[in-house]
């Protein structure tokens, strides 16, 4: 499968693919209710494939892999080490296994990779002036350590009635109706919190550490400061407070746990020995680690298209970036305040 049928590589080294970042129809006027439910329910679309996946690791990961809520009740280290190393494992596995696929074997070397660059090994920006090992370091000893906290306070107060559990047999549209909207409202989440560290100081603290990554890979998706990882992960807070589930919680957390290798990926498409592929989406949000002011957000809430930060790839956007960049003074990777 040659990437040079669906897009272009400038001199630089730089892949764009030939269709652009376009808004999702969920916020197209007029409606478009046929293009909308193609979009909801097709292949590929809102549902499949990687919302479903994530649905389906959710109930594994609830019914198997968590103790019961009886066990819960008490906060021992047995059941929070238990839920530790299973995202732990899941982690590896996902960005691991990502990584191990396209950086270390390199099953498709730069076909569809971004940027032809590989990610450093000799640069002193990073711990261990390697980008993978800064990555995987701030993954697995930050973000799987707050990601688990998060869960653990949130099967302690449900399994002690502190929050308000609904009953699927007799909630069942509720309870799918919240599943359906977890993706979005995690969109509107994510978007509040990176625009809020983008702002000077907060950038310098805490967000650099993200966005040392120019070039990410599957790793670099959750390396984040720690106080990035406690507001990043803060957005299944909203379950606290609304009537659900705990597979609300865990879907929820799923996403924001497991989709950032996707977002980060480095690569448009995944391709399979036989010409199969699947799409990352991860253009949008590469051209954010790219240029920094720009897709704070993604394309199914369209924020940026609404506050004029969209960058869609094309020579009129970036030449849009560069009149606005100017114009407002922007400092790299944030607005002066």
């Amino acid at each position: 499968m040659d990437d040079k049928l669906y897009g272009s590589r400038d001199k630089r080294g730089q892949w764009s693919p030939h269709k652009r970042p376009a808004r999702e129809p969920l916020f197209v006027w007029p409606a478009q209710p046929r293009k909308f439910l193609v979009w909801m329910f097709g292949f590929p679309g809102y549902l499949w494939p990687w919302n479903a996946l994530l649905i389906g690791i959710s109930v594994v990961a609830w019914v198997y892999l968590t103790p019961t809520t009886d066990t819960m009740r008490e906060l021992s280290i047995g059941w929070v080490a238990a839920i530790l190393l299973r995202n732990a494992a899941l982690a590896l596995l996902v960005y691991g296994g990502l990584h191990m696929l396209l950086y270390i074997q390199r099953r498709q070397d730069t076909n569809f990779k971004y940027n032809s660059k590989w990610p450093d090994t000799d640069n002193s920006v990073f711990l261990f002036r390697s980008q993978t090992a800064e990555n995987v370091f701030w993954t697995m000893c930050s973000g799987v350590p707050v990601w688990t906290a998060y869960e653990v306070l949130a099967w302690w107060m449900y399994s002690n009635g502190y929050t308000m559990q609904v009953d699927i047999t007799q909630h069942s549209i509720y309870f799918v109706g919240l599943l359906f909207i977890t993706p979005a409202w995690l969109k509107l989440q994510f978007y509040m919190v990176h625009r809020l560290i983008h702002v000077g100081p907060l950038y310098h603290v805490i967000h650099k550490v993200h966005h040392n990554n120019v070039n990410p890979g599957p790793w670099s998706g959750l390396s984040m400061h720690t106080f990035e990882h406690i507001l990043y992960f803060s957005g299944v807070l909203f379950f606290f407070l609304v009537p659900s589930h705990p597979m609300n919680v865990m879907f929820c957390l799923m996403i924001q746990a497991l989709i950032p290798a996707l977002g980060h990926l480095g690569f448009d498409k995944i391709v399979s020995e036989g010409g199969k592929h699947l799409d990352s989406d991860g253009y949008y949000h590469y051209l954010h680690h790219r240029y920094f002011e720009v897709n704070y957000g993604d394309t199914l809430i369209p924020f940026d298209e609404w506050f004029g930060t969209a960058h869609d790839g094309s020579q009129e956007a970036d030449e849009a970036m560069y009149k606005r960049t100017k114009a407002k003074n922007f400092s790299r990777g944030g607005s002066k305040v």
